[in-house]
């Protein structure tokens, strides 16, 4: 086939197709789209992309493919869509492709990416990315912060829209693309131009959420689950006000659920499980619609829909009966003895106050000497009595 060299579409995808990728295909004048999703090609990809090609799709997923990603590609500067996914591609993350004006979609799901992922300092980079779907690899260091923020497609993906449109409208071929959406894998066989969605997961990212995610409006996806994320959801989360789905799953995140997530008005499917977070569930609008399996593997999380409750009080110890009994003696003793003294004293003062203090003290004295003589004699008598 290297003879076609007018060929402007070629597509190949879902077939049992093996060997290696033919290196003349990336010379091709007029070739704009080049599917080969789903067949057992092996070896590398060419690496002879010209300057000035054609191409606008590029689907190699699926394949058997190896090798670092060519940096020829960056000469592909009307490309939109780039599909390497599922193969066994092993490079760091190519930050050269920042540079492409025009590109939509970028999967490098599923390979043996690694490293950290540095922005080369263009400014903005990808300006018109809207899936950006690197999961399953071995991405490590922070998350990149610097390309979030940039993502301008994301940020106002519905602005200018009259009707649904879709990538490559006006042409005899459809992109497509397979995302992990909602929690299962899915085909979407028309990429609409609205869509947008940024899957980082299962990868070994470390840090904290970056507040700026909070900026990308036009967002409908966002997975970061399976990976080392720590510190607390930021409040901007809640500005997402497209966002469908959003997974956070088995991290090391903490704190409480921020109530701003409860103005996602179009949020379908929420997934916080096996993280570290506490307090009370926020309840309202969608989150009314989520089950347990959204909060599994969080102790401290409490409220509905968990059978925990958040005012469950701790059972005091009962006390024993000696306790009881001890308790009831003391508080007697003090009752009677507080009462006696009072008594005493208001005695003692009203004879102060009205006899005089030293006639009634003397008076007092003889009393007090009178009552002893008297036991005196009676103790006598009785003792004399005994004797006869």
């Amino acid at each position: 086939m290297c003879n076609a060299s007018t060929l402007s579409i070629l597509n190949l995808a879902h077939n049992n197709l093996t060997g290696l990728v033919p290196q003349c295909w990336g010379t091709f004048p007029s070739l704009w789209a080049l599917d080969l999703q789903d067949n057992n090609l092996y070896g590398s990809i060419p690496d002879n992309f010209s300057n000035g090609n054609a191409f606008k799709t590029l689907k190699l997923n699926g394949n058997q493919l190896k090798g670092p990603l060519p940096r020829a590609l960056a000469h592909c500067t009307k490309l939109e869509v780039l599909d390497v996914g599922n193969n066994n591609i092993e490079d760091t993350f190519p930050y050269w492709l920042e540079t492409l004006p025009n590109l939509q979609v970028l999967s490098l799901r599923s390979n043996k990416f690694h490293g950290v992922i540095a922005s080369f300092g263009i400014k903005p980079p990808f300006p018109s990315l809207k899936i950006f779907d690197i999961s399953d690899n071995y991405f490590t260091g922070p998350l990149p912060v610097s390309y979030i923020h940039n993502f301008q497609g994301m940020k106002d993906a519905n602005d200018n829209q009259n009707g649904l449109k879709y990538l490559g409208d006006n042409s005899s071929y459809n992109d497509s693309i397979v995302i992990v959406m909602k929690g299962l894998y899915m085909e979407l066989t028309r990429i609409l131009t609205v869509f947008t969605s940024i899957d980082l997961s299962n990868n070994m990212f470390e840090g904290e959420v970056p507040k700026v995610i909070g900026e990308l409006h036009s967002l409908i996806g966002l997975n970061i689950s399976h990976n080392r994320i720590t510190g607390t959801i930021p409040l901007s989360l809640g500005n997402l006000n497209n966002l469908e789905w959003l997974d956070l799953s088995w991290n090391q995140l903490k704190g409480e659920i921020p109530m701003s997530l409860t103005n996602l008005n179009f949020l379908a499917v929420l997934n916080l499980s096996q993280n570290q977070f506490e307090g009370v569930i926020p309840t309202g609008r969608q989150f009314n619609t989520f089950g347990n399996n959204s909060y599994v593997g969080n102790p401290m999380l409490c409220g509905f829909p968990l059978s925990k409750s958040c005012n469950e009080d701790k059972e005091r110890p009962p006390c024993s009966t000696l306790d009881k009994e001890e308790s009831g003696f003391g508080w007697k003793v003090i009752v009677v003895g507080y009462a006696c003294g009072m008594i005493f004293g208001i005695i003692l003062g009203c004879n102060v106050f009205f006899v005089g203090k030293l006639e009634w003290l003397a008076r007092l004295v003889e009393v007090v000497l009178n009552v002893r003589l008297i036991r005196t004699n009676i103790a006598n008598h009785a003792n004399g009595w005994r004797r006869n």
